[in-house]
């Protein structure tokens, strides 16, 4: 994961500063172990290729007779010309997107490290593998009915899940450190001692790329709450779109992208104190309730059956029963069938897009053209992509996957983009390497091959969780039962459903790291890794 951190910085300095070292082995030993690893990707790429064409005949994607070109033409308008009549709203939704951002990371990153210093116990292992198997939506929508539409409640959707994110990948981090300097501490030096004098300054760099990458997910997240109620971006984009003012989508739209695309000028260390008081005042006031007086309540009355407190275990199992087969099994079936099919579809957008921004490929002049569509797509957030391609494509799985593929491939092609510049005339490269098509095929593709797949095996948790909150858009995957249980006030439905999303999402996690580890990516983007260090600017 420490490798994953390193090759991560990209997103955060916009450009690799690289250096090259160690030894080759023999070539008889590279030709063997070069032999078995292909074999073995080979092996896990089929498994996936055939895992998405099953889902293919299972998966809702329905293409409704719709005429979209109109549609799309009027979308394509409002981006061209946007329009700035009601700046000062748009600027206060940018400053509630950014505050819910920033303070939700100044709180979760140092949480975070502090659960990864005692990651070793079973207890926190578990807690933080159960809070980040949950959307920040979802956790949106629980906090709201404790908070009503408060500051409270988009900054918790946020920081809980990042908590356990932090905490997971700053543990991984810490293992990946050389124990050398641990070792010079004197026996009777304590657990917190070593993390302060050795692992801590051994993975800052790391820990710092990590956290600045996290600050760009939670952008997303915080614009995308705006589709439960809270006043970020989110909140004026779905207005727009539902009210069919697209020139204000494409103001909204544009003004998000840049405010990704110019992270690396603006957040800067020594300003981050200036930034956190201003994201407090900055903070959007309550609209209902807030003091959360109804807690205990909540997680000890309205969550449970009604069933299971009056101890009738027979009206229990027959309701586990009715939420299985009408809720619960669709609603999973859905997931994971429109998971695989956007798993490997992220991959083929990859395949397709990297090279149009990669310098040994593109050049060092066209491939800012292929840079920039990578920069839209995965900044855009994939509840915003889905969104529209509804409006185009009619109400099924298809916008989803659809999403899906397009936010995470472009994502990962970004990654393996700046992997390949990095390389790009380093002793890796030859002078009589093959350019143009014949170049892609046999010399940059099966460099990039096991890092990408590593890469989407790194996602796969990720685009189960969007594909979940999906729901909330009207698409019938678990988000969708999810949803519909809190507009019922049906908290002990909503509860078992997000218990069952956690869960599967804990399954694939375990799976995705049982295929990293059969197919030897994580060991190939961890070479990648020192053999392209990459500093934060």
């Amino acid at each position: 994961m420490s490798a994953l951190a390193n090759l991560l910085q990209g997103l955060g300095s916009g450009g690799p500063d690289h250096k090259y070292s160690g030894n080759k082995p023999p070539v008889n030993q590279r030709d063997g172990a070069a032999g078995s690893s292909a074999r073995r990707l080979t092996s896990v790429c089929l498994l996936m290729v055939a895992a998405a064409l099953l889902a293919l005949f299972g998966a809702d994607l329905q293409v409704y007779s719709v005429d979209p070109w109109q549609e799309l033409s009027r979308i394509g308008l409002g981006l061209v010309q946007p329009s700035w009549d009601d700046l000062p709203s748009l600027l206060q939704a940018l400053a509630h997107t950014i505050a819910f951002a920033l303070l939700a990371v100044a709180l979760a990153a140092p949480l975070g490290l502090l659960l990864a210093m005692v990651f070793h116990w079973l207890p926190v292992r578990l807690l933080c593998a159960a809070v980040r198997s949950v959307h920040e939506l979802f956790w949106g929508l629980i906090f709201m009915q404790l908070y009503g539409l408060s500051a409270t409640t988009g900054l918790l959707a946020i920081l809980v899940p990042f908590a356990g994110m932090f905490a997971k990948v700053f543990a991984e981090i810490f293992e990946q450190q050389q124990p050398e300097p641990v070792q010079t501490l004197p026996p009777v030096a304590g657990a917190l001692k070593r993390y302060i004098y050795t692992l801590i300054p051994q993975s800052w760099p790391a820990l710092l790329s990590y956290s600045r990458y996290r600050f760009e997910c939670a952008l997303r997240s915080s614009a995308i709450l705006g589709f439960i109620g809270l006043p970020t971006l989110g909140f004026h984009l779905e207005t727009a779109f539902k009210q069919g003012h697209y020139s204000e989508a494409g103001a909204l739209l544009w003004v998000f992208l840049l405010l990704i695309a110019s992270i690396r000028w603006w957040l800067r260390p020594r300003l981050l104190p200036l930034y956190l008081l201003a994201a407090i005042w900055l903070l959007p006031e309550t609209i209902g309730f807030s003091n959360g007086g109804s807690l205990w309540r909540f997680i000890s009355v309205d969550i449970w059956p009604t069933a299971l407190r009056q101890g009738d275990w027979g009206g229990l199992l027959d309701w586990l029963q009715m939420m299985f087969s009408e809720q619960v099994w669709p609603g999973l079936v859905q997931t994971l069938l429109l998971t695989q099919i956007a798993v490997v579809l992220s991959g083929v957008v990859v395949l397709v897009c990297y090279p149009f921004a990669s310098r040994a490929l593109a050049g060092p002049v066209m491939r800012w053209p292929g840079r920039f569509l990578l920069l839209v797509l995965r900044s855009t957030p994939e509840m915003v992509l889905a969104y529209v391609l509804l409006l185009l494509c009619g109400p099924s799985g298809l916008p989803v996957v659809l999403a899906l593929g397009l936010h995470n491939g472009g994502l990962i092609a970004f990654l393996v983009a700046n992997a390949s510049d990095a390389e790009h005339k380093s002793p890796l490269a030859r002078p009589d390497d093959p350019k143009g098509i014949v170049g892609y095929a046999y010399v940059e593709t099966p460099r990039r091959f096991p890092a990408m797949l590593a890469f989407l095996f790194y996602r796969w948790e990720v685009i189960l969780r969007e594909s979940a909150i999906m729901g909330i858009l009207g698409v019938v995957t678990l988000g969708f039962y999810i949803d519909s249980a809190f507009e019922e006030i049906r908290y002990d439905r909503a509860f078992l459903l997000i218990a069952v999303t956690a869960l599967l999402n804990i399954l694939v996690d375990s799976l995705s790291r049982r295929l990293r580890r059969f197919a030897h990516t994580d060991s190939r983007l961890a070479k990648q890794s020192r053999n392209t260090s990459i500093n934060c600017r």
